[in-house]
């Protein structure tokens, strides 16, 4: 018995109708050649198994009002709801709308994989202290899931500044201050002491945020927390330069990360890597104002931090408190290792190279011996200006910083006729693989003596 293809009988029925509609033309001029394309790639579609467009779900859809003012929190959870049951989907918060949304979680643990956040309209926060209760450790969460972008020409304003102005280091009259008299007009009663991340995914894989914009956030802009397969593009993360503790982007215990292409303006690090994280890759960035791109604080409380395989380079700071930076509390154990910070670009930035062993963000902190190791540090092509000190290496007496390189260096005061303070080194060992401006003759050439240096690596 002669069996026959579908896909052949397919291709057949698709002849036939072509040939058949192509008479109509003459009688229906432009309609029937559109009703022909139709009819052909509905057909196309069938033989090669595929389905329709993907899905998409408009928050307005699902009782949104986008005018700032009503609370469309139940809009957004509703139009997630629905997104989530279909792979690939699209939930769409178009352009030309303000939404008004409060504390949200987006969990995928019942969704199905590869969905995507169109973001063109803007999100802003309540400003209202009956709203955040006793205080929220985040605002917009993503949990949980497979394949999650967040895409768009869109914004999300955490309208900070009514979180900041009971912090004793922000200034409202400053220069850069965006303080909004209608948003403080709003503010009911004092904010709680808790400030939210802005926007958050915890426990993602195959995570992608692109072209978004995330402005005033009370805390961190962006956070990575237990993610693995990680990129970040085209994004602009905006708070002013002393709005308190505002990092552009944070990430901990997450892995394979690509950041680049992105503009960080805040009052804190403009990426600020945390324990748990491996193979990151940050390049193409522009940082300013903010604390620079800095890896800690981590040993806090003495505990144990691993961070290992970063890479910094094609990087522009101007106007921040460090340029490329390590930072680790006394007391903690763990390792930071293989990292590399190259093609760096400073500009008027307080101290453009750091490693600071003993970090404390209080007044003063217990001396402890125990440390987080530091080494196989690379500093390669690092030029521009600085206005306090170009190198600080502040490493522990009992665990030196090893394996710490500089190549092409090239750091001038801002003050040429002033004197400013010279590189300065403490239990740093290395190699200088070029002659650097200005001299950096304190570091200790090639390894330290004392036992248990590298002790501490094998816990990681």
């Amino acid at each position: 018995m002669c069996r026959v293809n579908p896909k052949n009988v397919a291709f057949l029925v698709l002849i036939v109708l072509l040939f058949w509609s192509s008479s109509f033309e003459v009688c229906s001029g432009g309609e029937g050649k559109h009703w022909r394309q139709n009819i052909a790639s509905g057909l196309r579609r069938q033989m090669a198994g595929g389905s329709s467009a993907t899905a998409t779900f408009n928050v307005l859809d699902y009782g949104a009002k986008g005018d700032g003012r009503t609370d469309d929190t139940k809009a957004f959870e509703a139009a997630w709801a629905a997104a989530c049951k279909v792979q690939a989907s699209t939930m769409m918060v178009p352009s030309g709308s303000v939404f008004l949304v409060g504390a949200i979680s987006f969990s995928g643990l019942n969704c199905q994989p590869n969905i995507v956040f169109e973001l063109d309209g803007k999100i802003i926060a309540p400003t209202s202290s009956s709203v955040w209760g006793s205080g929220l450790l985040q605002w917009i969460e993503f949990t949980k899931l497979k394949g999650i972008t967040i895409r768009g020409k869109g914004t999300i304003d955490g309208q900070g500044s009514v979180w900041w102005n009971d912090s004793p280091t922000f200034d409202p009259t400053a220069e850069d201050s965006t303080t909004n008299d209608m948003v403080n007009a709003e503010l009911k009663g004092k904010m709680p002491g808790t400030r939210p991340t802005a926007l958050r995914f915890y426990g993602s894989n195959g995570v992608t945020v692109t072209g978004i914009t995330i402005q005033n956030s009370p805390q961190t802009h962006l956070k990575f927390d237990t993610c693995t397969s990680v990129q970040v593009s085209d994004f602009t993360a905006s708070s002013p330069g002393n709005s308190p503790n505002t990092d552009g982007i944070h990430l901990q215990n997450s892995q394979d990360v690509v950041i680049s292409g992105s503009n960080l303006a805040c009052g804190d690090d403009c990426v600020s890597i945390q324990t748990g994280c491996s193979n990151v890759y940050i390049h193409t960035v522009k940082c300013g104002p903010g604390h620079g791109i800095s890896i800690g604080g981590l040993g806090k409380d003495n505990s144990k931090a691993c961070v290992s395989n970063i890479t910094v380079r094609d990087v522009t700071l101007q106007n921040t408190l460090t340029g490329v930076r390590i930072k680790t509390w006394q007391g903690g154990s763990g390792a930071v290792q293989q990292v590399m910070f190259s093609n760096i670009q400073v500009s008027e930035v307080e101290i453009p190279i750091m490693i600071d062993q003993f970090y404390c963000d209080k007044g003063s902190c217990k001396n402890q011996s125990s440390a987080v190791a530091v080494s196989g540090i690379n500093y390669v092509n690092i030029q521009g200006t600085y206005t306090v000190k170009p190198v600080h290496f502040a490493c522990s007496d009992s665990l030196p910083c090893t394996g710490v390189s500089l190549s092409t260096i090239e750091l001038k005061s801002v003050q040429e006729n002033h004197h400013l303070d010279g590189p300065f080194c403490w239990e740093t060992y290395g190699e200088l693989k070029t002659t650097t401006e200005p001299p950096i003759n304190c570091l200790e050439i090639g390894k330290p003596s004392k036992a248990g240096t590298h002790s501490n690596f094998e816990s990681c």
